[in-house]
């Protein structure tokens, strides 16, 4: 036995050596963390369980040797006491590239997290498909796109990407809920600056291409870009403060510390006399959350909507909110899917919607007409449509035309809409109303502009305000802005117990 022991050791002190200490030290050389110790900083002490660290190559070449785990390592651990399946790929051994003996562990995994409801994380750090085995590994990325496809909205599924993701590879990470990228490090592309430069004769550079200020600011591929693999698997460790664990247990609920029957002052201040003026709604967000903590998702990427997760009341809430201080917080392409995916997510995972509603409208011009606003647009309705959770929106201001529809509306199942006295629930604001309206009067009047000023301010007195539509019912109430926190998190208390659900059928058709 003890000689069998002894054999035991030796092979779990190889698994772990990876593709060797000259390859270690390149890997440290470039920044990057080994394969191992990235799950030792994103899980908790010791808590890491692997699974499959004796599994070779299925394809070796004659007199090479096996290395044990094929490039990735895979198991199980917790993050603040709660089951996670992770894998983490190691680019010491063949590249990190993609076999069929890779993807077998990392199948293996993502069954495993599903059938026992924990999230799943990959660490993606690979050279792409390993070009020895041909079709076998090429079978083996399209047997991992179909577990994600399959769990995905039943556990939640995070990718981080710290180094090379290139090729079909990029196609599982597109599919999981939420990308962390690394600057400097991290790159995803189907196709790399060489073949670029090939086809279309554009010179560009990696990181210009595909690097994570890219795809978090401009692609809007990546969720999150962070400066480095420490602050990126911290954030996702943060991230697990927000999201259950599956589409059937309840978010986490937060410290509960901050007292909910807080009156906030400030926000008397926040609103600008002028209506067209902007203000940050960051400073709404975080008087009326507790600890005014804000997890915001797609910081960098279409600015003039804000979206993230935070506690309120203890509860575990997603936020979608207008951004006045962007574009005047209108909807245009990039804000309406960046919030549409959002939205679906939360729903998927029994998180509460609170919406923050300051939209003027949709973005005009032939640029975004061109671009698709119709269906994209449509995609931001269809989520909140569809959403069963419990829906709380604030209009803090304006709520003109078919924004105010889509922004979780009373018309497609808000639970509990409120206005502050500054809003402004319209088809239209009022010089422009006032110009469809009144043409020809003001432009056969003696003094045009004071027929127009005169007509604005009967418009604003009649229509730019909350009460014909509290009237009406399509807000639920007019409340002081001192008393949102508190209102937010009684309604919260109310919903708890929300029923409902869409009529039976295989899926809905999303306007992709």
């Amino acid at each position: 036995m003890r000689q069998k022991l002894e054999r035991l050791a030796s092979a779990r002190d190889a698994s772990e050596q990876g593709g060797g200490a000259a390859r270690l030290a390149a890997q440290h050389a470039k920044g990057k963390l080994s394969a191992r110790e990235r799950l030792d900083v994103l899980l908790d002490e010791g808590s890491f369980v692997e699974i499959d660290r004796f599994v070779t190559s299925r394809s070796l070449a004659e007199g090479e040797a096996p290395i044990y785990g094929d490039g990735v390592v895979a198991g199980h651990g917790r993050i603040e006491g709660r089951i996670v399946y992770v894998f983490s790929q190691d680019f010491t051994v063949f590249g990190g590239s993609l076999s069929e003996a890779h993807a077998a562990k990392i199948c293996k995994i993502m069954d495993l997290a599903v059938r026992n409801g924990a999230p799943v994380i990959g660490l993606n750090d690979s050279g792409g498909a390993r070009i020895q085995e041909g079709v076998v590994s090429l079978g083996g990325y399209a047997d991992i796109f179909l577990r994600n496809t399959m769990a995905s909205g039943v556990v939640p599924q995070i990718s981080a990407i710290l180094g090379p993701c290139a090729g079909g590879a990029v196609y599982s990470p597109a599919i999981t809920d939420f990308i962390y990228m690394v600057r400097g490090t991290s790159y995803m592309f189907v196709t790399g600056p060489n073949v670029v430069k090939t086809v279309t004769h554009e010179d560009v550079t990696m990181e210009q291409l595909g690097g994570a200020d890219t795809h978090a600011g401009t692609s809007g591929v990546a969720h999150f870009a962070c400066d480095s693999e420490l602050a990126c698997l911290q954030q996702i460790r943060e991230l697990f403060r927000f999201v259950p664990s599956n589409n059937v247990d309840d978010p986490p609920r937060g410290s509960g510390r901050d007292p909910r029957d807080r009156r906030e002052e400030s926000l008397l201040d926040v609103i600008p006399d002028n209506p067209n003026k902007p203000y940050d709604m960051h400073e709404v967000i975080g008087r009326i959350v507790d600890d005014g903590e804000f997890y915001e998702v797609q910081p960098d990427y279409a600015g003039n909507i804000l979206v993230g997760f935070a506690h309120l009341g203890g509860y575990s809430v997603g936020i979608v909110a207008n951004q006045p201080a962007v574009l005047a917080g209108v909807l245009d392409i990039n804000a309406s899917m960046k919030a549409a995916r959002f939205v679906r997510f939360c729903d998927c995972f029994n998180i509460p919607l609170v919406t923050f509603e300051d939209v003027p409208g949709f973005l005009p011009g032939v640029t975004q007409e061109h671009g698709g606003i119709i269906k994209h647009g449509a995609k931001l309705l269809y989520a909140y449509c569809e959403a069963t959770v419990p829906k709380l929106t604030v209009i803090t201001r304006k709520a003109y035309g078919g924004a105010y529809d889509v922004m979780s509306s009373k018309h497609i199942r808000g639970d509990y809409n409120v206005a502050w006295p500054t809003a402004e629930i319209a088809v239209m604001g009022p010089k422009g109303a006032v110009e469809i309206l009144y043409k020809k009067e003001i432009a056969e009047a003696s003094d045009p502009q004071a027929a127009m000023d005169a007509r604005v301010a009967e418009y604003t007195e009649k229509f730019a305000n909350p009460y014909n539509a509290a009237a009406r019912g399509y807000v639920d109430d007019v409340i002081d802005p001192r008393d949102t926190r508190p209102r937010l998190i009684d309604a919260l208390d109310a919903l708890r117990g929300k029923r409902d659900r869409n009529p039976p059928k295989k899926h809905g058709n999303l306007p992709l």
